[in-house]
C-alpha cells in the first residue's frame, strides 16, 4: 500500500510539473539564488545541517513536529521540495525505501543527496535477550523463520545516536554544503568547527559517566534506537523491541524478563524514547519502583521544543545526566 501510494505522489508531481513548472520554475530559481537549499527527512540531519549553515543557507525538515518518523509518508509538497534543493540528506534504511522511488521519478532533475547510512560504518539491529521479536503476518507463517533472520540482518539506522557517529556524518555535510556553496565556505568551516568541538565535549561527558559508573546495565521498555551509542560507551542493554520495530504491546513474558532483570540487577531506572506513550515503561516501574525516564534518540521533537530551540546537544546534554541516574 505504501509503494501504491508513493506511486500516485510520483504521479501527481509529474502532472504539476507539466502544467505549472513554466511559470513558476523562474521564481523559485531566482528566490533559491541567494541561499543553498537542503532539505532532510528527520531531525537529526536538519538540526546537523542548520548549524553549519548559521543564516546562510535554507534548511528543511520534511517530518512535521511530533510526528512518527517510523511512520511518514511524503506528500505532494514534500516530493516538490525535494526536486527543487540543492541538497537531500536522508537516513537511507529500511523506512527511506520511499526515497528511491521519489528520486528514480525525477529523472536528470534529482537534486544531490546524502545517505547518513554511507557516512559511518553501520552494524545490524540485534535482538537480545528478553526482547520481544516482530510478529509475522498470518499469511506469512510458512517464512517464519527466514523472515525473522532477514530482520536481525537489517541495518539498524539510528546512526546519529552516538556523538562520534553525528562528528563523521558533520563532516560530510560540511564538505558538500562548501562544494556547493563556496562563497560561504569559511563560514560553514568555522561553524562546523565549533559544532564539532562541542560534540567531542558531549563525548568526552558520556565517557566520564560511563567510565565512573557503579553499573553498566540499561533497561528500556519501549524500543531501543541506541544500538551505536550502547556500542560507542560499552553498554549493556534490555529492551522491549528493536530500534524499527513496529510493535507497540510487550507480551507478558517480556515485560517479565525486563522486571526480572531490574529487580536481579536492583537498576534504579526504566528508560522509554520520547514520542512514547511509556506504557510499558509504566508497567515495569509499578512493578520494581524504579523510576521512568527518557532517554533522547533525537529522531523527532515536538512543536513546543522546535519553537524553543531544543538542538540535538541540548536533548543529548540532557541525557548524560540521565544516563548518570541509571547507571549510579
Amino acid at each position: 500500500m505504501k509503494k501504491i501510494f508513493i506511486l500516485c505522489l510520483t504521479l501527481i508531481l509529474t502532472l504539476s510539473c507539466l502544467t505549472g513548472c513554466n511559470s513558476s520554475n523562474t521564481q523559485d530559481e531566482n528566490s533559491d539564488m541567494d541561499k543553498l537549499s537542503i532539505v532532510t527527512t528527520i531531525f537529526p540531519q536538519y538540526d546537523f545541517a542548520r548549524q553549519i549553515a548559521d543564516d546562510k543557507a535554507d534548511v528543511t525538515m520534511l517530518l512535521k513536529p511530533g510526528a512518527e518518523s517510523h511512520s511518514y509518508e511524503p506528500t505532494p509538497q514534500d516530493i516538490k521540495s525535494i526536486q527543487n534543493c540543492d541538497l537531500f540528506i536522508y537516513i537511507g534504511g529500511e523506512n527511506d525505501v520511499w526515497v528511491d522511488d521519489i528520486l528514480n521519478s525525477m529523472g536528470d532533475k534529482k537534486p544531490d543527496t546524502l545517505r547518513l547510512v554511507d557516512c559511518i560504518t553501520t552494524v545490524t539491529e540485534e535482538i537480545v535477550e528478553g526482547m520481544e521479536h516482530e510478529h509475522e503476518d498470518e499469511h506469512e507463517d510458512e517464512h517464519e523463520h527466514e523472515d525473522e533472520h532477514e530482520h536481525e540482518e537489517e541495518i539498524d539506522e539510528h546512526v546519529w545516536t552516538s556523538p562520534k557517529n553525528a562528528i563523521e556524518i558533520v563532516n560530510k555535510i560540511t564538505s558538500l554544503m562548501i562544494e556547493k556553496d563556496k562563497g560561504n565556505a569559511d563560514i560553514y568551516e568555522k561553524n562546523s568547527a565549533n559544532y564539532i568541538k562541542q560534540l567531542n565535549d558531549l563525548d568526552i561527558s558520556f565517557r566520564e559517566v560511563v567510565e565512573s559508573a557503579k553499573r553498566k546495565t540499561i533497561v528500556f521498555g519501549d524500543r531501543f534506537p541506541f544500538r551505536y551509542f550502547a556500542d560507542e560507551y560499552d553498554l549493556s542493554y534490555y529492551a522491549a523491541f528493536t530500534g524499527c520495530s513496529t510493535e507497540t504491546e510487550a507480551s507478558a513474558a517480556t515485560v517479565a524478563f525486563l522486571v526480572d532483570k531490574i529487580k536481579k540487577e536492583q537498576l534504579p531506572v526504566v528508560f522509554t524514547i520520547e514520542l512514547s506513550d511509556g506504557k510499558i515503561a509504566d508497567s515495569i516501574c509499578e512493578a520494581t519502583g524504579a523510576e521512568k525516564m527518557t532517554l533522547y534518540s533525537c529522531h523527532n521533537i515536538t512543536k513546543d521544543q522546535m519553537d524553543a530551540g531544543v538542538t540535538y546537544l541540548s536533548m543529548m546534554s540532557e541525557n548524560v545526566e540521565s544516563l548518570r541516574t541509571a547507571l549510579n
